[in-house]
């Protein structure tokens, strides 16, 4: 356990020394530096996790859809290779087909009942946190428990969301808006990019 202890605080330390060294170039005409993602955005940019809608914007408020959030999550892995044959049906010649493949084997993504995956579908806030918290478990990170009863809409979180939304709630990195956690509403791209470096900082103490 002692020697667990040191590895994770050496790996810690590395990621908050590659942090730091981050140039933070705005190459973004849609962030000006002073919004409330605006780090976030440039830093996942900065490390290869996402990529502008264009070539010179980020479109924050765009909406995420599944193959974005499973593509990040696949860079962030290291963009490992995969058996794009065992795939889903529907994500041949897609962009995605190789990070689709990914998550199919490791149990990111299940797909819909047809079996298809349903790359250009938008995600909510829930079917965020599901995949957040597959990709915790996924990559050996501890499973945090928050409350919902926090929430004054913890009633609308759907039964097969709600382990996922208390480790995001708990782990800090999805937060509510004034007691509510919209688990409904349709994530963007600013908020994606803002769980995935809080995903990536660790937690003090």
């Amino acid at each position: 356990m002692k020697l667990k202890r040191i590895f994770a605080a050496l790996l810690c330390g590395a990621y908050l020394l590659s942090s730091s060294a981050l140039a933070l170039e705005n190459p973004y005409v849609d962030v000006t530096g002073e919004e409330w993602f605006a780090e976030a955005a440039l830093e996942m940019t900065e490390l290869g996790a996402m990529t502008g809608v264009s070539g010179n914007e980020f479109g924050p408020y765009e909406p995420v859809t599944r193959a974005t959030v499973v593509t990040v999550l696949w860079r962030l892995f290291g963009a490992p290779e995969a058996n794009t044959e065992e795939s889903f049906p529907d994500v041949e010649d897609t962009w995605y087909v190789t990070a689709a493949a990914w998550a199919k084997a490791t149990g990111l993504a299940g797909g819909y009942e047809d079996g298809s995956f349903g790359g250009e579908d938008y995600i909510t806030r829930e079917q965020l946190a599901v995949f957040l918290y597959r990709y915790a478990a996924l990559s050996g990170q501890s499973i945090a428990s928050g409350a919902l009863g926090l929430f004054t809409d913890a009633d609308q979180i759907s039964d097969w969301a709600a382990d996922a939304v208390r480790h995001t709630v708990g782990a800090g990195i999805l937060q509510g808006d004034e007691g509510w956690f919209h688990p409904q509403l349709t994530a963007n791209r600013a908020t994606l990019a803002v769980t995935l470096q809080r995903m990536l900082t660790p937690a003090a103490g």
